[in-house]
């Protein structure tokens, strides 16, 4: 047993490594280069309490005295240098981009999943159903497309921390963000299966399970989603980028991630008050870092569905 083991996963990464997919991928330098850009900030995210000079948000470790230092330069009382400065509570800038990066990463792939397993639950009722289910899904669908994704994210945010209680607001923030930006985004992943769906079950391999008394679930589940998996997550994918951006809006905003834990957004957002007044490293390196990171995941998104699309092939 073991040796067939052996025998089959050098098989498996040599069929991965010729198939189509990896030739395009080290064929694309803007490929290559998006994907090392989003793996390195993502590394840096999730290790940032390894890579991080210090924790910015323990108030024990921030030092006053060290605010409004600018990059690379000794402080005039303290004496100590940072690579990015710090702002006006002293915390260093580049630490808090790290420890930011990780909420914004954290509500945008947890928005992006809630989305998607919504989207993709209603889409293959919507298409496999018909009838009344598809109209009431798909009407539904059309309304929320009428209103702009961020509208309806500050709409879905407002609604939801009026309901939940004062004392646990600030707790509560980040998931109710998630609510909120999932929320908006589902649409997409629903007339994307819905459509994918009519096609697949007219074929014949449905109609061989519905012939055996396979129950309508089990056929949606175990034969219809596989098959339409594909173009889901490459939306996955530029939803993510569109879905940090939206956070960082929200946040921008001061309707999004709370103070005690801000994101990319809220640093920006507290950089922009301080813009004008000469300490522009404040606003401009968090800036930078939600651009690289939402410009290089949208690049792959990009490169993915046209890698998987067969009418470029």
């Amino acid at each position: 047993m073991s040796d067939q083991t052996m025998t089959k996963s050098p098989s498996r990464l040599r069929r991965a490594l010729d198939s189509d997919l990896y030739y395009a991928f080290r064929t694309s330098p803007v490929a290559m280069i998006s994907a090392f850009v989003s793996i390195l900030l993502i590394l840096a995210a999730v290790f940032a309490p390894l890579v991080a000079t210090t924790n910015p948000f323990d108030p024990s470790s921030l030092n006053l005295m060290n605010g409004f230092t600018p990059p690379m330069t000794d402080n005039a009382f303290t004496g100590d240098s940072f690579i990015m400065g710090t702002d006006d509570q002293g915390r260093d800038v580049f630490s808090t981009i790290l420890y930011g990066m990780r909420i914004s990463l954290f509500v945008g792939v947890a928005a992006v999943l809630f989305a998607l397993v919504l989207g993709v639950i209603l889409g293959l009722l919507a298409g496999y159903a018909g009838g009344w289910t598809d109209t009431i899904i798909m009407r539904a669908a059309d309304v929320q497309l009428t209103f702009p994704s961020i509208l309806v994210a500050m709409l879905v945010f407002g609604i939801a921390k009026g309901i939940t209680p004062v004392e646990y607001r600030d707790q509560m923030a980040i998931w109710v963000l998630i609510l909120a930006i999932g929320l908006s985004d589902w649409v997409q992943f629903a007339r994307v299966v819905r459509g994918a769906t009519l096609v697949e079950k007219s074929k014949d391999y449905v109609a061989a399970a519905r012939l055996i008394g396979r129950p309508p679930l089990a056929i949606m589940l175990r034969h219809i989603l596989p098959n339409v998996l594909s173009p889901v997550l490459v939306i996955a994918t530029i939803s993510l980028a569109l879905a940090i951006i939206a956070e960082a809006t929200l946040s921008f905003l001061g309707v999004g991630a709370p103070p005690t834990q801000p994101s990319l957004g809220t640093l920006i957002r507290i950089g922009q008050q301080f813009l004008f007044s000469g300490e522009w490293w404040i606003l401009f390196f968090p800036a930078c870092t939600l651009l690289a990171l939402a410009l290089s995941v949208n690049l792959m998104g990009d490169w993915l569905r046209d890698a998987l699309n067969p009418r470029l092939k």
